[in-house]
């Protein structure tokens, strides 16, 4: 089990497991916050998990864009609920 500390940014209980997956991808978890993310490389699925991480606990991410909702074969104007909002899904 490894112990990731990357400086100030993270607090020191931050735990993540890595771990090679038999197609050769890796997933990287971490168990505080209970996220878990894939990539090629262990670099990849480390960067992978920051990005999911910063979504889920700050400032990441932001609301998909109409084009994004109808790349996913969805027409934003169905898309939107009764009273208007986006779907609980897509925000």
């Amino acid at each position: 089990m490894a112990r990731a500390d990357s400086g100030n940014s993270d607090p020191p209980e931050r735990e993540i497991r890595l771990v090679k997956n038999p197609d050769g991808q890796w997933t990287a978890r971490d168990l505080r916050v209970g996220v878990t993310a894939q990539g090629k490389s262990r670099d990849v699925a480390l960067d992978n998990l920051d990005a999911v991480i910063e979504a889920v606990e700050g400032d990441g991410g932001q609301p998909p864009t109409d084009e994004e909702i109808r790349d996913l074969g969805v027409d934003p104007e169905v898309a939107q609920s009764q009273s208007d909002e986006i779907p609980d899904v897509l925000q």
